[in-house]
């Protein structure tokens, strides 16, 4: 969509001009993965722009919390728009029933995390790889507009480069990297075979509000919010320089809708890098957190981090070159790491409970 101009003479941004286009145009939307953390969040923006949605999940990793949660930001007039599905994206009449009549799939059902990928490699390919080519063969069938996939910076994998550029990369390091490759290739290849329109999304470390603290295999960031404000032990692997190129989640949200609703043909069969095109270490992300949070938790004036052994199939560094979606998405990130992490910061401080609290 192009950018339109706003009363005083100034020109709206893409994300600006979508948003006002859902305002003014109802579509029905099919978001997999709605319970967890990314998908609850778009469900969250969608209601909030006036969309049906259906959503789907099979609560393996996502929560009904997060729902819950949504409900109660966007009321229950909203709320009556929205549509839930329990089921499994490796069943094919789930998914196909889940497409009838959707105009867009958001799909962001995944078994995330590397080191689970490493844990259960086999169960991490069924769902990434059979789940997926299931759901892209419902919205084909079904005759979905089109299908905007979470691929992931994974896909990288060992290629030296930085910022990384979606031409170049290098070998898979884990499953998990291997499987949202393979996501991208059975893509393209439906387009090809099928005239199917998808677009792929290579995130780089989203976080944000509903990520999950819990469990072996947590975020980073969530995982050391409750670490910090329960003043635990809080563990960086290796050195702490391995960087990352942090991402909140609003960018995604928009990174999605823009995907979704761009009618340039030339952005439509193509994958984007989804960041900032910023490189932050983990030892300046804890000194981060650390300083936003230190006003609230006297304790964290003693507290230190521990570093342990660097993980199996971690990259060292990761830097978006985000120039391909900010051209041909009109992709511009509304909240840099120091603004998406006071806002997660605060909804972690809401959520979690306080050492001795």
């Amino acid at each position: 969509m192009s950018a339109e101009q706003q009363p005083g003479g100034a020109a709206q941004t893409p994300y600006q001009t979508a948003r006002r286009y859902l305002r003014q145009t109802p579509r029905h939307w099919l978001v997999t993965g709605v319970a967890g953390f990314i998908g609850s969040h778009l469900l969250e923006h969608l209601l909030a722009l006036g969309q049906r949605v259906t959503g789907m999940d099979n609560f393996i990793t996502g929560h009904q919390h997060n729902l819950d949660q949504v409900r109660e930001a966007v009321g229950d007039q909203a709320w009556t728009r929205f549509h839930f599905i329990e089921a499994d994206i490796r069943d094919h009449a789930s998914c196909l029933r889940a497409c009838q009549g959707v105009d867009y799939v958001l799909h962001q059902a995944a078994l995330g995390s590397v080191a689970r990928s490493i844990d259960d490699p086999r169960l991490s390919h069924d769902i990434n790889v059979g789940g997926f080519v299931t759901m892209l063969a419902a919205a084909r069938d079904a005759g979905v507009r089109r299908f905007v996939y979470a691929a992931s910076s994974a896909t990288y994998g060992d290629h030296p480069d930085l910022p990384k550029v979606e031409e170049r990369i290098g070998r898979p390091l884990s499953p998990y990297a291997l499987s949202k490759f393979a996501n991208e290739l059975y893509a393209e290849v439906f387009a090809r075979c099928y005239g199917t329109e998808a677009i792929g999304l290579r995130y780089f470390n989203v976080f944000g509000p509903r990520q999950d603290p819990q469990g072996a295999y947590a975020a980073v960031i969530p995982q050391w919010a409750a670490a910090l404000i329960g003043n635990r032990r809080l563990d960086i692997n290796g050195d702490g320089e391995t960087s990352r190129d942090f991402c909140f989640v609003a960018n995604a949200v928009q990174a999605n809708l823009l995907a979704a609703l761009s009618s340039d043909p030339a952005a439509v069969n193509q994958v984007y890098n989804v960041a900032l095109n910023a490189r932050t270490s983990l030892n300046q992300l804890y000194r981060m957190m650390r300083a936003l949070l230190l006003a609230r938790f006297p304790h964290l004036q003693q507290h230190k981090p521990h570093h342990v052994g660097f993980r199996s199939g971690d990259v060292r560094h990761s830097q978006a070159d985000i120039g391909k979606a900010v051209r041909l998405l009109g992709f511009a990130p509304t909240h840099d790491l120091e603004r998406g992490l006071q806002e997660a910061i605060d909804w972690y401080v809401g959520q979690l409970p306080a050492a001795g609290g």
